[in-house]
């Protein structure tokens, strides 16, 4: 259906190709500049009380517009001049009240006009557009970085940080519209200068030529209507000059700009009061007219009074809301609510941390949130959640704890002004330093003062920043915990992201064959053992395919885990390399199978306390030898077994890697170096 707006639009740039075309009476004419005049009105008023400058986001499209428009009627009364000599009341009216009724003095202030347009508010208008559009699009990266930075402190949720960003992008893109833009204004002076002389020339040589007319009868009678026809011309051409100056130059995104002109013009009674004071000195003492001077420097003084009286009652009515504002603060009720909101993870540190989060003190520990929410994201497929960061003066200065749903999980210590640095096994000389403890994996390290860097990393040792340490605890601490910060609003997230390209998948599994939480436990099983879910379109594949035969979520994540044995081949065994792995004894295999027991909530084991104990000792003996030869500690099993292998062993050895024979590729070529046996 069409918009009457969509008719109106088009019916405007209609008319403005016809006038090139056809020739229009000079009745129409009239109307036509009359409403030129009003639009070049509207739009300085509209740029004049636009709050922000995204309000008149498509002004560099009507500036086109009425450009286009203005030199159609240019063009119109050029020939209605050349044709008729009658233009019409408007252009006559102009060049006979306006221009004075005099080819000279219309001239002067048409050259006046276009002098003032065409050098002063165009060339500035051009320049600061150029400039704006050139800040604004370096400017660009920092903004996105410090929306990037609010939404990880939790300032702003992820609706407002992608209001933010569109706003950039607009803002953006609109300054450099702008600076194209204002070509079309400063070009439109310079064509209407040119038609001007056109008509003049054209005019005088018609009625020479044409009407007999002695050359100084022509060029008075078609000079008037010339420099009436440059008149009405200029002058909306001016406004509209006028607006775009406005507009590139407001001094914030927000501001009433007539509201802050007057504030900041006459907001001060000092400078009004020694205003007053010159102008009657120069009244009295000066062959100035003294009632003049003295008068306005009366009005001035005693205008700074009364701004200074409003001030100071201002004053008074604010102190009074304030404390009648904290009153009814202590008055009212506590809202406890609000107490409630636990923060899924949080980063609390003391004082003697804050520099490095500190932007403005140089701190890049925002930052480097920023890049573990991305490097989560792209190794797990989740998104974390937004991580609090906040001081605590009851923390030792250089002490910093991270919590998970409002408890704590680990704690580390930092000392601000050094490095650490740690031994990768290969150094032979030994630096001198502070002994301590690597926070992430409870390395023995040393700190050193910077001084001593060069010559740490010279020997040999991997020496890292306290940001960096603070970073990769974090990292580790979120990775351990990812898979109970998952939750249902974060799976159903996941399940919109994938239904609008599968929705037909989506639709089958969810919530026929699965609900939403039976989907979150085996996304959680995943995550629960480092298997990224990135690739929700084979996990949802297989979840449609087996759901009809089970609802367990263990066996279901088993499945899972063997239509992805690429990504886990790969994670744990690098190609064209020999992976040395320890094996499960069938016999122990066997025993395991006999002690799970079904129930209606699942399976569970019962095996006798004596057998699992015999089992873990032979575990840790054989997961030594591989850390004796510097490798991970991975056991491989029989699909059927691993799903309980790995809960009997998940609570005595937490690394531990349980893989099943079918989550490994072909082509991976494996060494066993022992067996776990009972």
């Amino acid at each position: 259906m069409i918009k009457k707006a969509d008719i109106g639009v088009g019916a405007y740039l209609l008319a403005a190709v016809i006038f090139f075309i056809i020739p229009i009476p000079s009745m129409l004419l009239d109307v036509m500049l009359a409403i030129n005049i009003s639009f070049a009105l509207i739009i300085l008023f509209n740029v004049l009380y636009a709050k922000e400058v995204l309000d008149m986001s498509f002004f560099p499209t009507l500036l086109l517009f009425t450009t286009i428009f203005r030199i159609s009627l240019n063009v119109s009364s050029t020939r209605l001049i050349l044709t008729t000599g009658e233009p019409g009341n408007v252009v006559e009216t102009f060049g006979n009240f306006v221009g004075g009724g005099n080819i000279i003095i219309g001239a002067i202030v048409f050259i006046v006009l276009i002098i003032i347009q065409f050098i002063v508010i165009n060339k500035g208008s051009e320049r600061v557009s150029e400039v704006t559009a050139r800040f604004t699009l370096d400017a660009m990266p920092g903004k996105q970085m410090a929306i990037d930075a609010d939404l990880n402190t939790g300032a702003i949720d992820d609706k407002e940080a992608k209001e933010r960003r569109e706003k950039i992008q607009k803002e953006s893109s609109f300054f450099g519209s702008m600076d194209g833009a204002t070509k079309y204004v400063k070009g439109d002076a310079t064509a209407g200068l040119i038609i001007t002389l056109i008509n003049l020339i054209g005019g005088t040589a018609m009625g020479v030529i044409f009407r007999d007319l002695e050359f100084a009868d022509a060029i008075m009678s078609y000079g008037i209507l010339t420099i009436g026809d440059g008149l009405v011309s200029q002058i909306p051409s001016l406004l509209i000059s006028l607006s775009t100056g406005i507009l590139v130059t407001k001094g914030s995104n927000e501001a009433d700009f007539s509201g802050t002109l007057v504030r900041q013009m006459f907001g001060v009674p000092r400078v009004l009061m020694l205003v007053g004071i010159v102008l009657i000195f120069l009244g009295i003492f000066t062959p100035l007219n003294p009632f003049l001077f003295g008068a306005l420097g009366l009005v001035f003084i005693l205008t700074a009074r009364s701004i200074s009286t409003t001030i100071g009652e201002e004053h008074i009515e604010e102190e009074v809301q304030q404390a009648e504002s904290e009153a009814e603060e202590i008055r009212r009720p506590e809202n406890v609510v609000s107490l409630l909101q636990v923060d899924p993870i949080e980063l609390e540190f003391g004082y003697g941390i804050i520099p490095l989060a500190d932007v403005n003190q140089g701190g890049d520990l925002l930052d480097r949130v920023v890049m573990i929410r991305r490097q989560i994201a792209l190794e797990l497929g989740t998104v974390v959640p937004i991580i609090r960061l906040r001081d605590n003066i009851q923390l030792n200065p250089n002490q910093y704890i991270i919590k998970i749903k409002g408890i704590q999980v680990t704690e580390g210590e930092i000392l601000f002004d050094h490095y650490m640095a740690m031994n990768p096994g290969f150094v032979e000389e030994e630096i001198t330093g502070i002994p301590t403890f690597e926070p992430s994996f409870h390395l023995p390290a040393i700190w050193i003062t910077e001084s001593q860097r060069e010559r740490a990393e010279s020997l040999g040792y991997t020496v890292v920043d306290p940001p960096s340490i603070i970073a990769t605890h974090l990292t580790e601490v979120i990775r351990s915990h990812i898979a109970e910060l998952l939750t249902r609003q974060d799976v159903q997230n996941l399940v919109n992201n994938l239904k609008e390209t599968n929705p037909v998948l989506v639709d089958e599994l969810i919530p026929k064959l699965l609900g939403l939480g039976e989907v979150q436990k085996v996304l959680q099983n995943l995550l629960q053992e480092g298997i990224s879910i990135r690739d929700l379109l084979t996990i949802f594949e297989t979840l449609a395919d087996h759901a009809q035969t089970t609802r367990d979520t263990d066996v279901l994540t088993e499945y899972t885990r063997q239509s992805l044995k690429r990504a886990i081949s790969n994670k744990y065994f690098p190609a064209n390399e020999t992976t040395s792995v320890v094996t499960l004894d069938p016999k122990v295999e066997q025993e395991i199978m006999s002690s799970v027991k079904q129930t209606e909530q699942g399976a569970y084991l019962t095996m006798d306390p004596e057998k699992t104990r015999l089992i873990m000792e032979s575990v840790e003996t054989e997961i030594g030898k591989l850390e004796n030869l510097g490798k991970s500690a991975i056991i491989i099993t029989s699909p059927i077994v691993r799903m309980y292998f790995k809960k009997l062993t998940e609570d005595y050895f937490k690394d531990l890697i349980v893989v099943s024979y079918n989550e490994v590729e072909s082509n991976v070529e494996l060494q066993s170096v022992g067996m776990v046996t009972a």
